[in-house]
């Protein structure tokens, strides 16, 4: 089974929104919303990928990140490997500079969005965090 090491991230703006981004329709999980990213290139560490992925894929420069959280998941085509950032620092202002629809939600909303199945447990942990858990979860174990 081929597989993909993926960093994606958590976009937060000072009003405690986070970004998401809905992929487009002819792509792997086509339609459903994401925490904007990409694939790691052989040999690239997470925290450059990243900060290559969301300058590629939003306009933005980050300027603050850390890991957030790890998870991995078999789709039937694929094991993908993603890792999730915190991303509370960036200059510019997101746009979908590939033609894909971004949106800002409060971290509450979330479960209101499609996500891959890949993505669901790192939402549970949001909208945990939303309802007063503790403000930035903790990073679980790999």
């Amino acid at each position: 089974m081929k597989r993909v090491h993926v960093v994606a991230g958590i976009i937060v703006d000072p009003a405690g929104r986070i970004l998401i981004a809905k992929r487009p329709d002819h792509l792997h999980q086509g339609g459903l919303w994401e925490f904007p990213g990409g694939k790691c290139e052989p040999v690239e560490e997470p925290r450059r990928a990243l900060v290559r992925e969301l300058q590629e894929e939003l306009g933005i420069a980050v300027t603050g990140c850390r890991p957030y959280w790890q998870e991995s998941h078999d789709y039937p085509d694929k094991h993908v490997l993603l890792d999730f950032w915190w991303v509370d620092g960036f200059r510019g202002e997101p746009a979908g500079m590939e033609g894909q629809q971004v949106r800002w939600v409060a971290r509450a909303e979330l479960g209101q969005f499609d996500f891959p199945a890949g993505n669901r447990a790192v939402v549970a942990r949001l909208l945990a965090a939303a309802v007063g858990q503790s403000e930035v979860p903790e990073r679980l174990p790999s």
